[in-house]
């Protein structure tokens, strides 16, 4: 099965998010202390955006942590990103991060912690996507 792995921080938009998804997910722990997730199927990153006004910082140093793991990294199929419109061109840039690093697709951008709007869009969406047979492999 492929699921989902998350990062949210102490505010807890995107936790907020993915319970409103319904789906099995596992979460990237805020506290560098506490151990990594370790999936062993693919999975889509859902991550927030921490940028500072220039862009830096976006991608908040756990999930880094999490992705610098060659066997995580490699089960990474998409991401989903989170951010406040309110900064502009740096709105859920985490997600155009990782997805360039990555070479996976930036599958969905939402704001804080969603609507009921993009929960639907979502969870249409992974259906599909999750059901899309690879044509490359």
């Amino acid at each position: 099965m492929s699921g989902l792995v998350f990062f949210s921080s102490a505010s807890g938009n995107t936790a907020r998010f993915v319970a409103s998804l319904g789906r099995a997910a596992l979460r990237i722990p805020v506290s560098p202390k506490e151990l990594m997730p370790d999936p062993r199927d693919p999975f889509v990153l859902i991550c927030p955006t921490y940028a500072d006004g220039e862009g830096r910082g976006a991608v908040p140093k756990q999930v880094i942590r999490f992705l610098n793991d060659p066997s995580r990294r490699a089960l990474l199929r998409g991401v989903i990103a989170s951010g406040n419109r309110n900064f502009g061109e740096t709105f859920a840039l985490a997600g155009r991060v990782i997805a360039q690093k990555c070479n996976v697709p930036l599958l969905y951008s939402f704001e804080l912690a969603g609507t009921t709007k993009d929960f639907a869009r979502v969870n249409d969406g992974l259906d599909a996507f999750w059901g899309t047979p690879c044509l490359t492999a």
